[in-house]
C-alpha cells in the first residue's frame, strides 16, 4: 500500500501509475474506490503488449472520508492483476 492520498469535497484530485504484465497486452485499467465490491473500467486497447501503460484516474469526491482504492490491471485474455495496488484516499471539507 502506497501512503494515503489527501483531498477535499468538491476539488478534483488526479491519481497516475504504471501497470505491466511483461508481455501480454493490457486492454484495461479498472478502477475500485469501494475496496474492491465493484470497478469501474476504463479501456487502454490502444497500448502495445511491448510498453508499459502509463494511467491516469481523475475522481471529484461528493463527501468527506476515507476511500479504499484499489487499481488493476486486465490482459486481453481477461485475466485481472492477482493483486490489486491500493491507497486510501482521505477526504476532509
Amino acid at each position: 500500500m502506497i501512503a494515503p492520498v489527501y483531498a477535499r469535497v468538491g476539488q478534483t484530485i488526479t491519481l497516475e501509475g504504471y501497470a505491466d504484465d511483461f508481455g501480454s497486452h493490457i486492454v484495461a485499467i479498472e478502477f475500485s474506490l469501494d475496496g474492491g465490491t465493484t470497478w469501474e473500467r476504463h479501456s487502454t486497447e490502444a497500448s502495445t503488449p511491448d510498453r508499459s501503460v502509463h494511467w491516469t484516474f481523475q475522481w471529484t469526491p461528493e463527501e468527506e472520508g476515507s476511500y479504499p482504492l484499489k487499481v488493476r490491471s486486465v490482459t486481453e485474455d481477461g485475466r485481472v492483476s492477482p493483486e490489486a495496488a491500493a491507497a486510501d484516499i482521505v477526504v476532509s471539507q
